[in-house]
C-alpha cells in the first residue's frame, strides 16, 4: 500500500502528520464501511486524537473526502505527466496512459478502491465545481497533448470527448473487476494487451 507517500506528497512536513493519520486511516474507513457508512465517529476510532481536531482540519466527512480524491487524483496525473513526456508520437501517447493507469492501480490498490467508489459522492457534494473544473482543466491539458503528437491524426476520432473512454474504458472495467476480486490476474499482467487494443479503437 502506497497511501502514506501519497499523502506526504500532499501534505508535506511535521506539522502536517496528524492530517496525514486522520486522513490514512479516514481512507480505510471509506474502504471497509463504504462512503456512506463512514462516520466522523468511525474515523477517530482509528485515530489517536479527537472529534474537535478532525473538524478543525477538514471542516466535515466532505472536506476529508475531498482532500483524499484530490491527492488521489493528483498523484495519478503527475505520474500520467511524465510518463507522456517521453512520448514521441500519438502511438507512444496511447501506451503511456494505460501502462501508467494500470500501473498506477496495481501499486495503489486501497487509493483505486477508494477512488470509484468516492467519485459520484463528490460529484453531488459540496465539492463538486472543484471537481469539475479539474476535470476540465486536465482534460483540456491531455486533448491538447494528444493533438500534437498526433499532428492531425486525431480526427480518426470524432467528437474528441469520445477518445479517453474509447483509450481507457476496457482498462477501467478490469482494474474494477480485479479491486473487486473478480479477477485474480493483476492489471499490470495485460499492460500490452490493453495498449494494443486502446490503440487500434482509435484507427477505425
Amino acid at each position: 500500500m502506497n497511501q502514506s507517500n501519497i499523502l506526504e506528497n500532499r501534505f508535506p512536513g511535521r506539522r502536517a502528520a496528524l492530517k496525514r493519520e486522520i486522513l490514512e486511516q479516514a481512507l480505510l474507513c471509506f474502504n471497509d464501511l463504504g462512503v456512506e457508512a463512514t462516520t466522523i465517529d468511525a474515523i477517530k476510532a482509528r485515530c489517536d486524537t479527537s472529534v474537535g481536531a478532525i473538524y478543525h482540519h477538514f471542516g466535515n466527512k466532505e472536506g476529508i473526502l475531498s482532500a483524499l480524491f484530490f491527492a488521489a487524483m493528483d498523484d495519478q496525473r503527475q505520474q500520467l505527466e511524465r510518463e507522456l513526456a517521453g512520448a514521441n508520437n500519438l502511438r507512444e501517447a496511447v501506451f503511456c496512459i494505460i501502462e501508467s493507469y494500470l500501473d498506477w492501480v496495481a501499486a495503489n490498490r486501497e487509493w483505486a478502491r477508494f477512488l470509484y467508489q468516492a467519485r459520484s459522492p463528490l460529484a453531488k457534494g459540496p465539492f463538486q465545481q472543484e471537481l469539475k473544473d479539474r476535470n476540465i482543466q486536465n482534460y483540456q491539458k491531455l486533448k491538447e497533448q494528444l493533438i500534437g503528437l498526433g499532428k492531425g491524426d486525431i480526427k480518426i476520432v470524432q467528437p474528441f470527448e469520445m477518445l479517453f473512454s474509447l483509450i481507457i474504458g476496457p482498462s477501467e472495467n478490469y482494474c474494477r473487476a480485479w479491486l473487486s476480486g473478480r479477477v485474480k490476474t493483476s492489471p499490470q499482467e495485460y499492460r500490452k494487451e490493453f495498449a494494443e487494443s486502446a490503440w487500434r479503437s482509435l484507427k477505425r
